[in-house]
Order: structure tokens, then sequence, then C-alpha cells
């Protein structure tokens, strides 16, 4: 799993949450205060110290944006805790300015979040690489030094500095930041290399074809940035109205204390007037009614595994119309495992000893398939025979000694090297890479004598979610797959999933998911590496395995499967339907309560005091409904798809 995230250091770098923390401290000793009956001085400073710790920023919002000509919450929440101070009802008051100041200080949280994905990605292209010069030398370079015609040294365990042409050597390249593959894949001259993926045990020459700022890896860096700024703009429902709203509240309130004014009234009621009015019409019950529901389904889902970042992503879980799946390390474990033995006729061997065999042959090697096989042999408990002699050519195999035998296991390419094949071993090397999985043939004493399958395994009830997807949502999953196109059809097999895009870059994701999202679907997007960062952006709502998920991808994602459990999957999206309907009970209620006191203070004569009461109770109600999903009972409902 990867390293735990500071996110408390990182939290504390943000101005805005100094401020919000240190509101919320003075409105929780100002309560205090206050409940202990200490002489009112003491706690009126301390709730109007608040004001100003809590509202300086929201105040200088406001003003901003009423120079730009438009009104936004953030002042009509400012005029009306100044106004609940003026009539001496300062509680009201600094409650609002905490709920406006936490509310700011969670939107800078993600705003550092997003930045901090983005410097991630660069990281992980070197800054260094070695250049050979036209006379043969060698010498190190910045990586954004290179230029296209230069040619670079790749050396084996390095990270590859710019994409290129392989003209020279032969190795296994762990590509998996780009493509998703979750074997390295076998380069050799005319092959392209990515920069920022990691070289194996080879040596590469390779001749630089694009520059630094066109490259696969920048590229990527560019649609996380614009996927992300897009999302950014997302609001919740309820702030989609805030503008209408306060324009209309403070119209309203400017005509119910002018007019009178204006008509001969006298000064002090109607000041009174206006000040109830705006207090009970202020949105304290609306913010509620829309909160609690969401933060609690958060809790909620957090208890059991699924790490949903705000309060806007779980609003649009709930809005979800089709799912998309990576399918490495998403749909599969990402590790590969020997699925079949095939043995050839007349070669006189067991699949336990061919096995026996190989993974001797395997044992001294670093490559993934070698641990595969090595897994498989120790799932039987078969003992491993001592090798001697081993070699390891990149990208085609090993050779060794084993039990006074010559051992060759790798790629079909090694067949090639033998002067007679009987026409059986082909075919089923041919039927083996058609089904999707990996073949790797075991030659002893020259004579081919049997093919391993390797597949990756399919996570469990991956099929399951995908069948609980498709009932929930109405659509069956999509699968978006750098692999190859016959490891996707078996997976898409496997799992009920009828629509398949493979072989695409990152790049090609992203175009996918707009797509859909062009032909007025909302797009969930499911993956962990690094090349799905840019589609988990671009998708309304992106979802990273937690367990093996690159840094990027947790942290450009917008919820986490934190256990790499599916099945969690179609239970958050339905928590989160039952909490929008939560929401929206809640609206009816702070509504109900808004329109009755509004009314009331506008044509009859609404006390302060129970002015304040129907507006504080009203949130107590809506607050106390919200809360309803803390509860477990409300994910075992959510797992039913209840």
């Amino acid at each position: 799993m990867p390293a735990p995230r500071r996110w408390g250091t990182r939290l504390w770098v943000l101005a805005e949450v100094r401020w919000a923390m240190a509101a919320t401290v003075l409105f929780a000793l100002g309560g205090i205060a206050q409940l202990a009956h200490a002489p009112a001085p003491l706690w009126w400073t301390l709730y109007l110290t608040c004001y100003a710790v809590g509202g300086w920023e929201p105040a200088l919002a406001g003003l901003r944006a009423l120079r730009e000509k438009t009104l936004d919450v953030d002042l009509l929440m400012i005029v009306a805790a100044l106004g609940a101070a003026g009539i001496g009802q300062v509680f009201d008051g600094a409650l609002l300015i905490v709920i406006f100041a936490t509310s700011g200080a969670l939107e800078a949280f993600a705003t550092a979040r997003t930045a901090d994905s983005v410097r991630a990605l660069l990281n992980l292209a070197p800054e260094r690489a070695t250049r050979v010069r036209n006379d043969g030398n060698e010498e190190t370079v910045d990586t954004t030094d290179i230029t296209i015609g230069d040619v670079i040294w790749v050396r084996p365990g390095e990270r590859i500095g710019a994409d290129a042409l392989v003209i020279d050597g032969a190795s296994d390249v762990d590509q998996a930041s780009i493509t998703g593959e979750s074997l390295p894949v076998a380069k050799h001259p005319g092959d392209e290399v990515y920069a920022g993926t990691v070289n194996g045990a080879g040596a590469l020459l390779a001749r630089v074809h694009r520059p630094a700022a066109e490259s696969v890896i920048a590229r990527i860096v560019a649609l996380v940035e614009e996927a992300s700024a897009t999302k950014a703009r997302t609001q919740l429902f309820i702030e989609k109205v805030e503008q209408r709203y306060s324009v209309g509240v403070v119209l309203a309130t400017l005509a119910l204390f002018t007019v009178p004014l204006a008509l001969g009234a006298a000064l002090q009621p109607t000041l009174l007037r206006a000040m109830t009015f705006m207090i009970v019409a202020s949105p304290c019950a609306v913010v509620l009614a829309t909160m609690p529901p969401l933060l609690s389904a958060i809790a909620l889902a957090g208890r059991h595994g699924v790490l949903v970042k705000s309060a806007v992503v779980m609003e649009q879980l709930a809005d979800t119309d089709v799912v998309t799946f990576d399918k490495t390390g998403t749909l599969t474990e990402g590790t590969p495992r020997i699925a079949e033995i095939h043995l050839v006729p007349g070669g006189g061997y067991t699949q336990d000893t061919l096995l026996r065999l190989a993974a001797a042959a395997e044992h001294p090697s670093e490559h993934p398939l070698a641990a595969a096989v090595l897994a498989a042999a120790r799932e039987r408990a078969l003992t491993v025979p001592a090798v001697h002699d081993f070699t390891s050519t990149p990208g085609r195999g090993v050779t060794a000694t084993v039990d006074g035998r010559r051992l060759r296991v790798g790629s079909p390419a090694l067949l090639n090297d033998l002067p007679h094949v009987d026409p059986p071993v082909h075919t089923v090397v041919s039927t083996t890479q058609a089904a999707g999985r990996t073949a790797v043939v075991v030659i002893v004493d020259d004579v081919p004598s049997g093919v391993l399958a390797l597949a990756d395994r399919v996570r469990p009830h991956a099929a399951a979610t995908v069948t609980a997807l498709t009932t929930l949502t109405g659509a069956t999953p999509v699968l978006l797959t750098g692999d190859n196109p016959g490891a996707a059809g078996r997976l898409a097999a496997e799992t009920g999933i009828t629509e398949v895009r493979a072989g695409l870059l990152p790049a090609g994701k992203v175009d996918r998911v707009r797509a859909l999202q062009r032909d007025g679907q909302r797009v969930l997007l499911v993956g962990d590496g690094v090349n799905d960062a840019p589609a988990l952006a671009a998708a309304d709502t992106g979802v990273a395995m937690g367990r093996h998920g690159s840094d990027l991808a947790l942290q450009t994602a917008d919820a986490v499967l934190v256990r790499d459990d599916l099945t969690t999957l179609p239970a958050v999206i339905t928590l989160s339907r039952r909490a929008r309907r939560l929401v929206t009970t809640n609206l009816v209620i702070a509504g109900t309560f808004i329109t009755v006191l509004v009314a009331w203070d506008l044509f009859g004569h609404l006390p302060l005091p129970l002015g304040v009461a129907g507006h504080e109770g009203s949130t107590v109600i809506v607050g106390l409904n919200g809360l309803r999903l803390l509860h477990s009972r409300a994910w075992r409902r959510a797992r039913d798809g209840r």
C-alpha cells in the first residue's frame, strides 16, 4: 500500500484552514462561556473575535464580487451575521461565520490537492539522462535539454528520459504508468519507449523522436490540469441558486427597512423587523439541509472502506449514468498467475515436473513472469532444485542447467532457435495468445516440452459488481484499457462487460470518456495507475483503487476504494442516492419553515425570540434528519441495493 499521506501537515500549510480552525475554537469558547453564565462582555468578545477571524476572508471575497457587479452568499452571510449581532443575537451570527469559514477551508484544501497531483506526475520523468555525442562519448544532461534526434543511453533499472525509438539493444520495459499493461513489454530496435517508464535488465540505445513538451508524460500533465480545472467549477446544487437567493434576500431586507421609513414608520421597530427578516430568511437551515446527509454518507462510506473526498462528490455519485473500468489493477489484481499448463504430447513430463523445472530455471530472475512461475510451484508445494549456469536475455527469457538438463524458459521467440518444432506447439502458443494470455514456452534439451499460459487474476466479485452496476445505472459498464484486445476481451467475457476499448493510451481514455459525456451521460471511471489519472480527472466522478493505486491516481480521484473491494462501489452509489433523497426532504422542511417565518414577519408581527427559535428549530430538525445516515443499518441497506 502507498505510504500514508501527511494531510495534517498539508492542511496547516493553508491559511484558510488555520483561520477556520481559529474561528471554530473561538466560537466553542464563546459558547462555553455563555452556557457557564460568564460575564456577557467575555463571551461577546469571544464571539466578535470569531467574526473577525473567520469572516474577513468571506467579506473580502464578497466585496470583490460586488465590484464585479455580482452578489454572492458570502457577503449576505457577513451582513446577516453583523445584523444578528446588532440586535443581540451574536451566537447566530458566529455560527454562520464558522459554517462559511469551514466551507472555504475545504475548497482551498481541494484545490491544493489538485496541484499536488500534477506535481506528483511531473516527478515520474527523470531529471537527468545520458546522451551519446557524435564522437561516441557520453554526457549527463538535463532531460529538458534533450532535443529530437539526440541519442540516449538507458541502463538497466533506469527511468527513460524521453520518448524515443530503440536503435540498439533489447530489454523489457515496465510501461504500466503509461499503458496500464500488467507485464513489462519486450523492446527491440524499432520499438518506441516512453519517458517516465522503467527499463528492465537490458541496456537500450534510443533516438529521441519527440520533444519533452510533447512527450506522452507531458501530455498526461496537460490532460490532468485541463480536466481538473473543468471539474473545479462543479458546485453543490444549493450553491447554484445562491446568487438569486442572495439578491432576493438583500432586496427584500432593504425594502422592508426603507419602505416603512418612507411612509413614516419609527426607526427602531422597522430596523428590528428588517433584521428579524434577514435572520429567519438566512440559509442556515438550507445549508444544514444539504450538508448533514452528505457528510453523514461520507462518514458511513469511510467506515466501510470508501473515501469520498467531498460533499460535491457524494452528491455527484447519485447522478452516475455509466461506469467505466480500467483493466489491470482495477478489475484484475495486477499480478500475473499461471492459468494453464499445456504439455507437448510425447514430452514425457507431468504438469508438476514441468512446472518444477521451469520454476528452478526462473528462480534467479527478477522478471514478473518468473515470480508467477515460482508462486505456482509454491502453491503446489513443489521442491525447486538447484540451478546452474543461469543467463538471462532481455525480451526472450532465461537459460539454465537444472538436474543435468539444459532448460530455456521464455518468449515463444525461443522456438525460432530450434531446428524443428512440431506444429501442435505453435498451435498451443497461438491459441493461448488469442485468448489474451501470455504464452511462456519451456524447452528441455532443445525439445519443446510445454507451454505455460499466464493471465492476470480477476478480482473477487468483479462479475457481481458489473451486474449490480448494470442494474443500478441501467447501462452495462465499459472497459477502457491500454492492454491488448485479446486480454481485454477475455476479461470482458469473464465479468459480463460487452463494450471494450483496448490499446488506449491516456489521451485515448480521456477521448472515450468525453465521447460518453457528449452523449449526455454522467461518467464514473474506476482506475489505479498514472495512465488513468487524466481520465479520472476528466470523468464526472473518478474512483481510484486504494491498496496499490499510484499516488497520482489517489490524489486525482474524487473517491478511493481503500480496500480494493469492488462491491463497495454500487453500495456507495446507492448510499449517495439515498442521501440526495434526504437532502430533498430537508430542503422541503427548511423551505417550509423559512416561508412560514418570513410570511409571519411580513404580514404579522413575529417576535424576535420566536423567529430565532423557529430558525434554530428548523436547523436542528434538518440536521438530525440528515444524521440518520450515520447508522450502520444505512450501509447494509445500500449493500442490498435499497
